[in-house]
């Protein structure tokens, strides 16, 4: 869905390249975290898939067809685009903002009113009450909702978010990582964040990708990555409790055994991950807990010394 090929962006007067021959290729329904220092080259990068910044040299290719070659503007309305900030107009509309592209490509009124409740639905906002309100009448949270709707409202094939989440405030910003990540799944995209939280580019990529100074470091599953870094770089970059991290990627069924003749009395959900699991252990000082399922029947156990297994595997 997404190449680069040796693609390297130089700005005037800059000692280095901010981008410096760069091949990598993003597969169709792929979401891929781009992470690294500041000033690494990765929101340049992004930023280059739909023209917003053009290549010194090298190609970007979208779906087989360099963009060079194409009408930026068109580019632009088939690829959806969440900024850190939102970016909604002030004087529209909730509704007409999400109708931005829509109108541009010539929908006519009834099917963009559709789309327009479909898509606050989908993002958890009532159309009753929020299509007439203006950006200044709603949270930053339901601020980020409405900039997440605009974006896929003409259902583009490809999300860019740059920092999309990082202007929320913690509590907020964890919810609406967890909604999106169940959206993206319904709507089966091409994603790529860019992001300077290594715990949201676990979360949120299926692969990661780590630059430094224009250059790709690595370019794997978050897994294979916690697992082995492969640099010093990257290491440091992760943290030192990179093995801790490693379980928010493991789902509790997958290690859990049958359940105990006697319940334990604690319970934790069969779709929790490790993560989750070992901190209730700590926290209710715990060798183990009944694993439920969605209906609240006990289907297994978990033992501590399990999750401890899986951070030296």
């Amino acid at each position: 869905m997404i190449r680069l090929e040796h693609v390297t962006k130089i700005f005037s007067g800059a000692p280095r390249p901010a981008v410096n021959q760069l091949d990598l290729d993003i597969e169709a329904g792929m979401s891929v975290a781009m992470i690294g220092p500041s000033g690494c080259g990765k929101t340049t990068t992004m930023r280059m898939v739909n023209c917003l910044e053009t290549p010194t040299s090298g190609r970007v290719l979208v779906n087989g067809r360099n963009v060079a070659e194409t009408d930026p503007r068109q580019l632009r309305r088939t690829i959806g685009y969440v900024i850190q900030q939102v970016g909604l107009f002030p004087h529209m509309t909730i509704a007409r903002n999400i109708a931005t592209v829509p109108r541009l490509l010539g929908w006519d009124k009834a099917r963009i009113d559709r789309r327009i409740d479909e898509l606050l639905e989908l993002v958890s906002l009532d159309p009753a009450i929020m299509r007439d309100r203006l950006p200044h009448q709603l949270s930053g949270g339901q601020r980020q909702r409405v900039g997440f709707a605009r974006a896929l409202a003409a259902d583009p094939d490809i999300m860019l978010m740059d920092e999309p989440f990082g202007a929320i405030d913690p509590i907020t910003r964890i919810k609406l990582q967890d909604e999106f990540r169940q959206i993206l799944k319904k709507v089966s995209k091409t994603v790529v964040i860019v992001t300077h939280d290594i715990d949201e580019a676990i979360k949120m990529g299926d692969r990661i990708a780590i630059m430094k100074d224009g250059e790709l470091l690595r370019y794997d599953a978050p897994d294979a990555i916690l697992a082995d870094p492969g640099s010093d770089f990257v290491r440091d970059f992760l943290g030192p409790d990179r093995a801790i991290k490693r379980l928010s990627l493991i789902n509790v069924a997958r290690i859990m055994t049958p359940p105990r003749a006697m319940p334990h009395g604690a319970s934790i959900s069969s779709e929790a991950n490790l993560h989750l699991a070992l901190s209730s252990m700590i926290e209710r000082n715990l060798t183990g807990l009944d694993v439920t399922a969605p209906d609240g029947a006990i289907i297994g156990h978990l033992h501590r010394d399990a999750i401890l297994d899986c951070q030296t595997a």
